[in-house]
């Protein structure tokens, strides 16, 4: 059975996290999600801290992006830590750090800075696959389905989570769940998806 590398969502657009703006990476890193305050998006409303609270708060989220940006992770972690001093309520800066955590190879302080943002916004379906993604890194298989099932409950376009979805169904030997949800992604234009139906599916 081949090993495939999970793909943590890239390019996906979300309501999740108040409005934000998307930062994109390769495949195979974490999205990072940037307030829509940092990259100045019009009209739109981050929770409801001062403007004070929120331009601090902003600062260091952007600067942990920057970080993050050029591969410097701990320096990311530290930022987005000091944007939750400033509100201990900022699920963005806690999604945010569970992507650098995962970066470290710290797949249990990535999936309890997830938890964390879901906690704070219980819609946001990509702090689901990227959990789901970390789950199965450490282990927990049938965890990452659940959270590959979560996110796909609440955007059904997401793509990316029937890729991974299908990845964890093929280690645990199901081959033609997996070749159902990489069909699902595949239709939604996943290229990696199309790959490996072409591949391994009949």
């Amino acid at each position: 059975m081949p090993r495939r590398t999970a793909a943590i969502a890239v390019g996906v657009a979300t309501a999740a996290v108040t409005a934000v703006g998307l930062s994109f990476f390769r495949v195979g890193k974490p999205l990072v999600i940037i307030s829509a305050a940092v990259v100045g998006v019009a009209g739109v409303a981050v929770s409801a801290r001062s403007e004070g609270e929120e331009n601090d708060a902003n600062t260091y989220i952007k600067s942990g992006n920057a970080k993050y940006g050029i591969g410097d992770y701990q320096g990311s972690i530290e930022d987005f830590s000091k944007a939750l001093i400033i509100d201990p309520q900022y699920a963005l800066a806690y999604y945010n750090r569970g992507n650098a955590k995962d970066e470290l190879e710290d797949y249990k302080g990535a999936i309890d800075d997830y938890s964390k943002a879901l906690e704070i916004d219980a819609r946001h379906a990509v702090a689901y696959n990227n959990r789901g993604v970390a789950n199965r890194k450490s282990g927990d298989n049938r965890a990452a389905i659940a959270d590959y099932n979560k996110a796909l409950e609440i955007d059904s376009q997401l793509a990316v989570a029937y890729l991974n979805r299908g990845i964890s169904k093929e280690n645990d030997g199901n081959l033609t769940g997996a070749c159902a949800d990489w069909r699902e992604a595949s239709a939604l234009g996943d290229e990696i998806a199309a790959k490996w139906v072409k591949e391994s599916c009949r």
